[in-house]
């Protein structure tokens, strides 16, 4: 089976795992109410003991968590990449046809003086152009 796959696993887990504990865990305040109202707690700060289980147990998976992010991170850095550009794979029109250069009109033809107009339509066209 492929490592990424295995490390994408637990990284879900973990992620799911501290969510689970985070919404367990009570607030530091939420002792204190409990101690002086509905006596839900033993004692004043109430039962650390649940409390140090479930924070250690958070960082764990945190640690975890933080380990495979880097992990796949590594992973998918370093995957084998195809060989060839991204654009290879785009598919190109063929550019348009250029302007006919040779058939023009005036070539071949006289004019009003007599004389052959022997200039073809591109050097005519960039005789035009303004500098």
């Amino acid at each position: 089976m492929n490592w990424f796959f295995l490390v994408l696993a637990a990284h879900i887990l973990a992620a799911l795992g501290i969510i689970g504990l985070v919404l367990i865990q009570h607030g530091k305040g939420a002792d204190m109410g409990a101690a002086f109202g509905s006596g839900a707690s033993g004692s004043l700060f109430g039962a650390s003991g649940s409390a140090n289980f479930l924070s250690h147990s958070t960082a764990v998976l945190a640690a975890v968590f933080f380990l495979t992010s880097l992990w796949l991170a590594h992973l998918s850095f370093s995957a084998p990449k195809s060989s060839g550009s991204v654009v290879e794979g785009v598919v190109q029109s063929a550019p348009p046809a250029p302007a006919s250069s040779g058939t023009d009109a005036s070539v071949g033809k006289t004019d009003a003086a007599g004389e052959e107009k022997t200039q073809d339509a591109a050097a005519s066209r960039a005789d035009n152009i303004p500098q």
